[in-house]
């Protein structure tokens, strides 16, 4: 059997797990074409820092010009069609084919999904809504903060907890707290339904705090012109500054490519391969019942390439996709938590808990700093282009 011809959509946690691997297995045989729009690669848990002033945005960009592997050539274009069957891929600037496809594109977010969002609120999710509102915190000094969820499911479930407790940390640092009301509005009963115990940490944090949490609610939209926040029971929250999370959906090229179903796509939740032969997909972009996170798309991402070193190497095939993984919890005061989460191997998700310590913020700069080395290279300096 020949080398593979891989085309891998999406330059994310997955994408570049999955690339490294194939590099690393089959070296410059491997002709691995990975394609994203964008030109640098962002942690997600690095937006909360550029947010809250704790890191500048350039910082924590990764620029994909050092993402150097053999048998792989990165490209900086926008995906405009998908032809999942015959693995064929049109971009802004060409078309592409490959003998394997893989879809890694994530998921966007829908702010107009929401009346009001744009004009009243500010959405914290992306590079850009972090980046805007590292100027607009400074300027709330008194007032009702609420912190909302327009829909599930959304990516990175602890984090809206985590915002909620470092804007405590943030308006405290500043001696405004006291003028401050902060409100926390989620679409689950608890803050982390499959890990109880994280669930009781965070709800006795919040209470510590003075953080009112309002369980079980979404933000359908806002009104501008009185200030509110009307949940989907029609309830409504004043507010003076307000943090959504936006609806999430695939992207529209995705959408258009006939791989989904009930909005995302559906996959072997054992291999990862959608129904069309030679097409996997890894990460938010898929429906698979697993949260939408870095960790899961990376473990999903490895499942995937030793399913194809197996089968143009010989071996054998790994064991299924076990969608288990840890996140980090910010609790503030440099203090962070961990939930090691199994959503696959028993009748239900369940989820271990470590208790916020230094020791863990030192654990989970270490997460990041490993995949920061392993993709990009040492911290001290760019390589050499590729000749």
């Amino acid at each position: 059997m020949r080398d593979p011809r891989v085309i891998v959509l999406g330059a994310g946690f997955g994408g570049l797990e999955l690339s490294t691997l194939l590099s690393e297995a089959f070296g410059d045989r491997v002709e691995l074409t990975l394609i994203d729009r964008a030109d640098s690669f962002v942690f997600g848990f690095s937006k909360l820092d550029v947010m809250f002033g704790r890191q500048p945005p350039e910082a924590v960009r990764f620029p994909y010009r050092r993402f150097l592997r053999p048998g792989v050539r990165f490209l900086q274009e926008t995906v405009t069609a998908i032809d999942p069957e015959e693995h064929r891929v049109t971009t802004d600037r060409a078309t592409y084919e490959g003998d394997v496809l893989v879809v890694a594109l994530g998921a966007d977010y829908d702010v107009a999904a929401t009346p009001g969002l744009a004009e009243a609120g500010h959405e914290f999710y992306s590079v850009a809504g972090a980046e805007s509102l590292r100027g607009v915190l400074p300027r709330f000094t008194n007032g009702r903060a609420v912190i909302g969820v327009a829909a599930t499911p959304f990516k990175c479930p602890p984090a809206p907890s985590e915002t909620a407790l470092l804007l405590h940390d943030y308006l405290t640092a500043r001696g405004v707290r006291r003028s401050c009301e902060i409100d926390l509005v989620l679409p689950f009963q608890v803050p982390i339904p499959p890990s109880p115990a994280t669930s009781r940490a965070l709800l006795a944090a919040f209470a510590e705090r003075g953080i009112r949490f309002v369980p079980g609610r979404s933000v359908r939209s806002l009104d501008p012109a009185r200030r509110v926040a009307v949940l989907d029971d029609s309830s409504e929250l004043p507010f003076d500054l307000f943090l959504g999370v936006p609806v999430h959906r695939v992207p529209e090229v995705v959408e258009k490519s006939g791989m989904c179903e009930e909005g995302w796509i559906p996959v072997d939740p054992r291999t990862l391969a959608t129904r069309f032969p030679g097409v996997y997909a890894i990460g938010d972009v898929t429906g698979i019942d697993v949260a939408k996170a870095g960790v899961f798309a990376e473990a999903a991402a490895r499942v995937v390439a030793q399913i194809l070193i197996a089968e143009y190497q010989g071996g054998e095939k790994p064991p299924p996709f076990a969608g288990a993984g840890s996140c980090y919890v910010e609790f503030g005061g440099n203090r962070v938590g961990r939930v090691d989460v199994d959503f696959l191997s028993g009748d239900h998700p369940t989820g271990s808990f470590e208790g916020p310590s230094e020791a863990l913020a030192l654990e989970k700069g270490e997460f990041g700093s490993s995949r920061k080395v392993r993709w990009f290279g040492p911290v001290g300096g760019l390589p050499s282009p590729a000749p």
